[in-house]
């Protein structure tokens, strides 16, 4: 046998084993499978369901009852016994009006009505000694009549008089100005010291418990509304809706919007003067897309809802929804009808989920 043929049986001889090493090496080993969590959770089926149709506008909650109230006199503002907020019964004093330019006026009457009543006196005596002289013909049926006119022309005067005393003496009460309703200080428009004028409002009262929302409407809106027919309002500070009903529809359009003027007797308490509020109107009815609310979650920031897949494994689906209503979102865009989605015990699952003992209602 040659060398060199003996110095390659050593080489081939290490083949098989090379080889059989590699195939030991890159055998497939069986991989452990992780064990996948399962949950049970309640699945419903996505279906389109019909609603009432809505339009929205935008009104404030009022008062029903509203004064603004103002000195009937002008004067120095003395006292403001209230502030903002504090409730006041009717009759309560509000303010008062420095009373001096009123308290010499008074006087001044009442001096007035004493010299009337003093020349009333000597206009009834002359009148008196005239018609004794007349009757024994001493005097003219003239001079007679021209003292009679000056007795009466006395008397008219002090009747005057009477009058401006009672119409000055009026003029105090209304230094002291009160509350006519029972109601809240929503506002205050003067300062003490400041000058008060008929027609010049002080204070700004509402009755809290007298409250309706106020809104305005289009024609072709307005022209399917009666009085007494049932309406939703969102109202800030409110949970959710509250019903409404048409209490008053203005019979005259504004000249300037070309809307016309609704309020609303709400049944609803805890509420605000100047509150938002959007009157949902029912125009119709209209096809939509809702699920539970307790289907919504919140993962990250981001809303979203556990879809099971065919497979029966969750995913979780961002949504966006719109309004909610009885215990239902409305569902805008995310989701299909007759898609599966989880709508109890959802806040247990995980993205990956293998979800068993569905019930579909």
């Amino acid at each position: 046998m040659p060398a060199d043929m003996h110095a390659l049986i050593p080489r081939y001889a290490l083949v098989p084993l090379l080889i059989f090493a590699l195939a030991g090496c890159s055998g497939e080993e069986q991989p452990v499978q992780a064990t996948q969590h399962s949950v049970q959770a309640r699945v419903s089926v996505l279906q389109m369901s019909s609603t009432v149709a809505t339009s929205a506008t935008p009104g404030s909650v009022v008062a029903l009852e509203s004064v603004q109230v103002a000195s009937r006199l002008m004067g120095y503002i003395r006292n403001i016994a209230v502030v903002e907020g504090q409730t006041v019964k009717k009759g309560q004093r509000l303010f008062s009006i420095d009373p001096l330019d009123i308290e010499g006026a008074v006087e001044q009457a009442r001096l007035g009505l004493k010299q009337a009543e003093a020349a009333l006196e000597d206009a009834r005596l002359d009148y008196e000694r005239f018609e004794h002289l007349y009757r024994d013909e001493v005097v003219t049926r003239q001079q007679y009549e021209k003292m009679k006119l000056n007795h009466d022309i006395a008397e008219s005067r002090m009747a005057q008089a009477r009058s401006g005393l009672g119409t000055a003496q009026g003029q105090m009460r209304y230094a002291t100005v009160t509350s006519p309703i029972d109601a809240v200080v929503t506002r205050k428009l003067a300062n003490e010291g400041d000058i008060a004028a008929p027609g010049h409002p002080v204070l700004l009262l509402e009755n809290p418990s007298r409250l309706q929302v106020q809104t305005s409407v289009a024609q072709d809106l307005y022209r399917n509304l009666h009085l007494g027919q049932r309406v939703m309002v969102e109202i800030d500070g409110q949970p959710g809706p509250v019903a409404a009903s048409v209490a008053r529809l203005s019979p005259a359009a504004d000249p300037v919007a070309h809307t016309y003027l609704v309020k609303l007797d709400v049944a609803a308490t805890n509420l605000s003067s100047g509150a938002f509020a959007r009157v949902l109107f029912p125009v119709g009815r209209r096809e939509l897309l809702a699920l539970a609310q307790a289907a919504v979650l919140n993962r990250a920031g981001i809303p979203g809802v556990f879809v099971v897949d065919g497979q029966g494994i969750a995913r979780y689906r961002m949504v966006r929804l719109g309004r909610e209503a009885d215990g239902q979102v409305e569902v805008l865009s995310g989701l299909n009808p007759g898609e599966h989605v989880i709508t109890g015990n959802a806040a247990q699952v995980n993205n990956g989920d293998k979800v068993s003992a569905l019930r579909k209602p």
